[in-house]
């Protein structure tokens, strides 16, 4: 991916290459400005690449965009304020022409499964940040993709309340069975979470190191502690030393 713009060019990704099979968990992890974010933009056809190719589910992104195949959670929850949290996750449905019924219902479930169904009266500046992250994955997964693509969601929340979504996140993937692609800059939170990571370097970001996560499932505030997670989160912090 090279971008281009007053004479000057900055090349973003290259040589970037990753299979994903369906109903894995990976995460892209790298310094600032690798590309992650440009990656993740590609496969939801939100930016085109300067060169070569990319295929969802046998797709191309234009397709699997249009076919409603993956759901995106940005970074900021990106709720409407003016809209209840039971009427923003009704939203795609409502845009995608659901009946009111089926989309009442489909809604009601996931605010449930997401643990906020009795907050569906409220307004997004009524919850906490955290609060907010869970709606907005309620949101993606209102039309049931296939793909889940979030974008270092939990980057602006305090510790605590982080790895208490890795928590609520990891319960909705087990449950879901969705393909999901995570960026991330914080190596515990790659490694609790991914079935493998993706290490990228510095720009013009390649794929330097894919790291398999072999830690058991299911996983808890427990899996922290072992020794598992720690040699696990040390090969990560070794092979991002290696790229810079």
């Amino acid at each position: 991916m090279i971008y281009r713009g007053r004479g000057t060019e900055t090349v973003a990704l290259k040589d970037a290459n990753l299979s994903v099979a369906e109903g894995e968990f990976i995460s892209l992890i790298g310094p600032s400005g690798c590309g992650k974010t440009t990656l993740l933009r590609i496969i939801a056809d939100l930016v085109q690449p300067s060169s070569g190719a990319i295929s969802i589910a046998g797709k191309n992104p234009r397709q699997a965009r249009l076919e409603r195949e993956y759901g995106y959670v940005f970074q900021a929850p990106a709720l409407l304020e003016w809209r209840s949290v039971l009427k923003n996750v009704i939203l795609p449905l409502e845009i995608m022409g659901f009946p009111k019924e089926k989309r009442q219902q489909r809604a009601s479930q996931l605010l449930d499964m997401v643990g906020l169904k009795q907050f569906h009266k409220q307004y997004p500046w009524q919850l906490s940040g955290g609060m907010q992250q869970r709606v907005s994955i309620a949101r993606a997964l209102a039309f049931d993709p296939k793909l889940l693509l979030m974008d270092e969601p939990f980057g602006a929340l305090d510790e605590i309340t982080r790895e208490a979504m890795n928590l609520e996140l990891l319960r909705i993937w087990e449950e879901t069975k969705k393909t999901v692609v995570f960026v991330t800059h914080s190596i515990p939170e790659a490694v609790f979470l991914s079935t493998r990571i993706v290490v990228m370097t510095p720009r013009p970001g390649k794929i330097e190191k894919i790291i398999p996560v072999t830690l058991p499932h299911p996983r808890n505030t427990d899996t922290r502690e072992s020794k598992a997670f720690f040699d696990l989160a040390t090969e990560v912090r070794e092979a991002l030393r290696d790229v810079h």
